[in-house]
């Protein structure tokens, strides 16, 4: 389905909130199906884990600055250049990520979307030298970081 004006300005609006912290005007972003993709939580689907990552990211990524650098409307999706600045607080690292998000829509919400960012990258700022360096780009550590981000999310969505 073609994507419009309409569908651009729905992702600088979950960007907007974002920035806020306003979980709520997020979701109302998000179709009930929607699924989520990045290279740490690699696949989510259904709006409560997605705000669930979204709702542990801004808990524990203490300081979150999220700065929108561009949207741009194709003609079957959106993308978005952003950049998430936080204290990695594992660590207590400062990180300053750039994310490149592709957005699909359904009824008008956004039924799919998929960040990709460099994972080593990341791993230099998050984890700092000489593990993010050395070893920020072997599966190992991938496995390991993407099983701690889904044992907190579980953690996370678990009723007290």
């Amino acid at each position: 389905m073609p994507v419009s004006e309409t569908d651009a300005t729905l992702v600088r609006t979950f960007y907007g909130a974002l920035a806020r912290r306003d979980l709520d005007a997020m979701e109302r972003c998000y179709h009930p199906d929607v699924t989520f993709g990045d290279p740490i939580f690699q696949e989510l689907e259904g709006r409560p884990r997605i705000m669930g990552m979204w709702r542990l990211l801004m808990e524990r990524g203490a300081g979150l600055d999220v700065s929108l650098r561009r949207v741009t409307a194709g003609p079957h999706e959106v993308t978005a250049g952003w950049i998430a600045g936080y204290t990695f607080t594992a660590t207590g690292r400062k990180v300053v990520n750039q994310i490149d998000s592709l957005f699909r829509f359904e009824g008008g919400l956004i039924v799919r979307q998929h960040d990709d960012f460099d994972f080593r990258h990341w791993s230099k700022m998050a984890l700092g030298r000489p593990v993010g360096l050395v070893v920020g780009w072997t599966p190992a550590l991938r496995a390991r970081i993407r099983s701690q981000a889904m044992e907190g999310l579980r953690e996370s969505m678990t009723p007290a």
